[in-house]
């Protein structure tokens, strides 16, 4: 079968796939199918998740070495814009555990040689534009509250922020602008990578039909939402050693939502 190239409408022609109404406990029953393709494949699945703590620190690191203390937060937050595309050998080892099949770390890596690669490139392309334009408005907002100039120390840092009116314009600004992204790729990817994986539909269909779960579902879509910040959130606080928990789980779950929301 030929690879889609994302936007090929001869191959992979515009359908409209029917979706259901998610109930919050089909939330409850995503996450426990999610925990246990976890539990089945945690040897591997260590192996795979440990790199993306490792870089996490790594990039913290660099980010402070180089003076650019303004940027932590917003490169923490937007793990919640990223995660879709982390997640997709998540997708994939649970895909192929329904198939009745037993998955090890190659298999999942293998979805490089999917025959949607091409779509799933194109949908990542796009989360990481939007990552990056996130970036760009972040260092605004810093720009706009405490003036652009770049911070003595972390100490000097936390005090302007803390304590003085701008640096708590700076904290509302930049949650409500952030808050504002996050509901923009929750509505583009929740269910359009595992689409992507699972059926021969081109990226514009995935991404109308992921749109359509969650404004038919806005409850509890926002829910899923804020599972996933607050999983991430905590999975970062013990130096990013958590997320080695919370980004698989949630990437197996989201292939159970998937399955919840739209039938096949």
């Amino acid at each position: 079968m030929a690879k889609s190239t994302g936007f090929d409408t001869a191959e992979t022609p515009l359908e409209t796939p029917a979706i259901r109404t998610v109930s919050l406990a089909d939330l409850r029953d995503a996450l426990a199918k999610g925990l246990d393709d976890f539990r089945a494949n945690r040897s591997d699945i260590f192996f795979l998740c440990v790199i993306y703590p490792v870089i996490s620190v790594l990039l913290v690191r660099a980010v402070i070495g180089g003076n650019l203390l303004p940027l932590v937060f917003p490169i923490l937050a937007g793990f919640t814009l990223i995660g879709p595309v982390i997640a997709i050998v998540f997708y994939e080892i649970s895909r192929r555990r329904e198939a009745g099949e037993e998955p090890r770390w190659g298999d999942a890596i293998a979805v490089v040689r999917h025959t949607a690669i091409g779509s799933l490139a194109i949908l990542a392309g796009l989360l990481l534009a939007i990552f990056g334009v996130w970036l760009a408005v972040a260092w605004g907002i810093y720009e706009l509250t405490l003036g652009g100039a770049l911070p003595a120390s972390l100490s000097a840092f936390a005090r302007d922020v803390f304590t003085t009116p701008e640096g708590w314009a700076l904290i509302a600004i930049g949650n409500g602008v952030g808050f504002l992204f996050a509901v923009l790729v929750l509505a583009v990817s929740v269910v359009s990578f595992p689409m992507l994986l699972d059926r021969e539909v081109n990226v514009v269909t995935a991404i109308a039909t992921s749109v359509r779960v969650v404004t038919a579902n806005p409850a509890t879509m926002a829910v899923w939402g804020l599972i996933v910040a607050v999983s991430l959130a905590i999975g970062c606080i013990p130096l990013f050693v958590g997320l080695a928990i919370a980004i698989p789980v949630l990437g197996h779950a989201t292939w159970h939502l998937y399955r919840k929301a739209v039938p096949r």
